[in-house]
């Protein structure tokens, strides 16, 4: 969830982490700080608050070639100065930063550090003063890093530096992602690529339990118990203007506006040379050899699997369950006993999701990922990837992965369908192609959207969402976009149960955003709409052509009934954009949250 940047070179380290830091923000902030090491030792500057507030207390005068740099979302300790990375030992010669949870940090504190004092309330303080007293001890930098990472138990991400040695960053990653970026003459080091693409797109993937030595000129990783490992750098294909916002206010009105281009984009990555849609045999024949699908995911890609169970169980006839990773991995089901688990994550580190995937790798079952980031945790351990190609998502709140997700787990679906001799009476190609003309469409609503959160949610404290069969899973991503970003407290429920409990909370006013998309349903949603009405709502209406009564407040363009949901949230994505910027509320960067969660 938090950040790390490094650089080893001849040039002045400091602007290049503090824009690496910035590109990181989307990550998770709360707290940020980078240290510098040059000739005259090591230069420490640490804030509270965003990466603008970092800059206010850097010295302008400090350069130095060596630095390392992190921005913080906080799991142990108040955000604060204090508890602020970068970390230093007792004496100030090793500083660190980390990302990730020290699950026995206590332990440690109590049977290694009994004499030192601690100055902050984090886990992390813990590894740089052990790593400090095992040089005291008499073992030299190296090993006692790796005798420190074999103490350490849960999940890091570290780069370490020492005062007395300018010339290495040591590194060290478990669980937690981190790349070393290679340049002529400097070496990079960052949690994404994205944060060093300024200066290099060449980039080594590291894996769990291994060190690294880096040097301006030279990259060594090793395993713990020393073994040297050769691995071959790839290219990072991002595009560095994909991830400006442009003449865009924020990167989530930007990436809303992208979901017509994803679909085409989508299109176009999984046609085959006749125009058919296509998809890697050895995925289809693994989702044809289960009795049963099992797709794990966390939050917004959770409301997509959803709706992917939806296509997948209607058009392939397998069963499909979906859990939430970070209840699965503690609460495992009784499992099919030809199972195929499929996770879906936007950046491909989902650390709850990771958990489920190490669990079920070691019972010897098969994995599909479906991610956004090729060469991400999730995609390299799992046996399958089906990539998103929607491009880097910015924003804290997923808009274009979302609908990529659904876009994807719909042409897996088809193809599989193909592949078992089911017919099916549409074609997907066309279908989505009518989906991107209609998000066009509703992007181009903007004003209306605009006026819809104005007119509902401008001083509400509260919201609901209703909708039944697909449009109940769009209502809860509806309801999650508005609660992530406006703070209002938002729920999405089956149109059925509002009346089995939670009516009650129904008062003169409240707000209760009602989809209706379904034709088999539509009738009842209405019915569900009319008792929230006498209890006081003011309801929304948004329907879809076809379904449309005078009393809905906006209509979409009609599209294929079981594909409603790549549409339908576009309103909501935008109701809720706009809902946030009238409050006054960081659209982007939502208070509490970060965008990769990379630890449990």
């Amino acid at each position: 969830m938090c950040g790390i940047v490094g650089y080893i070179g001849e040039q002045n380290s400091k602007e290049i982490l503090l824009r690496g830091l910035e590109k990181l923000e989307y990550r998770g902030y709360d707290s940020a700080g980078i240290a510098l090491l040059n000739g005259n030792g090591v230069h420490v500057f640490k804030e509270k608050g965003r990466i603008a507030d970092l800059r206010e207390v850097v010295n302008p005068d400090v350069e130095a070639p060596v630095g390392i740099g992190h921005t913080r979302w906080a799991t142990h300790g108040a955000p604060s100065r204090v508890n602020a990375h970068p970390h230093q030992s007792a004496s100030g010669r090793f500083t660190l930063v980390h990302n990730g949870v020290i699950e026995n940090y206590a332990i440690l504190k109590r049977d290694y550090l009994e004499n030192v004092e601690l100055k902050s309330d984090t886990d992390t303080e813990v590894i740089v003063q052990l790593v400090e007293k095992f040089v005291n001890n008499g073992l030299d930098v190296e090993e006692a890093f790796r005798q420190t990472l074999t103490l350490l138990k849960g999940s890091y991400a570290i780069a370490l530096i020492d005062a007395e040695n300018k010339d290495v960053i040591y590194v060290a990653k478990n669980k937690s992602p981190l790349l070393v970026g290679l340049g002529d003459g400097f070496n990079v080091v960052a949690s994404d690529a994205m944060a060093m693409l300024q200066v290099t797109n060449q980039y080594v993937e590291l894996m769990d339990k291994e060190m690294v030595i880096v040097t301006k000129d030279s990259v060594t990783i090793k395993k713990l118990d020393g073994n040297i490992i050769d691995r071959d750098p790839y290219t990072a294909e991002l595009d560095a203007s994909d991830i400006e916002k442009g003449t865009y206010p924020h990167y989530m009105l930007k990436e809303i506006d992208e979901q017509p281009l994803v679909m085409r984009r989508i299109i176009q990555k999984y046609q085959d040379g006749t125009g058919a849609l296509t998809v890697d045999p050895e995925i289809v024949n693994a989702v044809l050899e289960a009795d049963r699908l099992y797709i794990i995911a966390c939050g917004t890609s959770y409301h997509a699997g959803l709706v992917g169970k939806q296509l997948l169980e209607t058009w392939t006839k397998i069963p499909v369950e979906v859990h939430v990773a970070s209840e699965f991995s503690y609460n495992m089901p009784l499992l099919s006993e030809k199972p195929l688990f499929i996770f879906i994550s936007q950046s491909g580190e989902t650390a709850d999701s990771r958990a489920v995937l190490v669990q079920t790798k070691e019972m010897g079952y098969k994995a599909l990922t479906i991610t956004n980031v090729p060469g991400s945790t999730l995609s390299r351990e799992a046996d399958y990837t089906l990539l998103l190609h929607a491009g880097p998502e910015i924003a804290v709140a997923s808009t274009k992965a979302y609908t990529a997700q659904i876009a994807v787990l719909a042409i897996l679906a088809t193809v599989t369908a193909k592949a078992k001799g089911i017919e099916l009476d549409f074609d997907l190609v066309k279908e989505l192609g009518i989906i991107a003309n209609v998000m066009e469409m509703l992007c181009d609503a903007k004003e209306e959207m605009e006026t819809i959160a104005h007119e509902y949610l401008a001083t509400t404290r509260n919201c609901f969402f209703i909708g039944r069969a697909v449009d109940f899973y769009v209502g809860l991503e509806g309801a999650l976009k508005l609660k992530e970003i406006s703070y209002i407290q938002a729920e999405g429920f089956a149109g059925g149960e509002l009346k089995h409990g939670t009516i009650a909370l129904i008062e003169e006013g409240t707000p209760v955003i009602a989809l209706a998309t379904q034709e088999h349903v539509n009738l009842s949603i209405r019915g569900n709409v009319k008792e929230v009405v006498a209890r006081g709502a003011n309801p929304c209406i948004i329907s879809m052509r076809g379904l449309e009564t005078e009393e809905d407040r906006y209509v979409i363009p009609a599209v294929h009934p079981m594909l409603t949901p790549l549409v339908s949230v576009v309103p909501l994505q935008l109701i809720a954009y706009y809902a946030a910027l009238h409050r006054g509320c960081d659209v982007d960067k939502p208070r509490n949250l970060a965008k990769s969660v990379t630890v449990e």
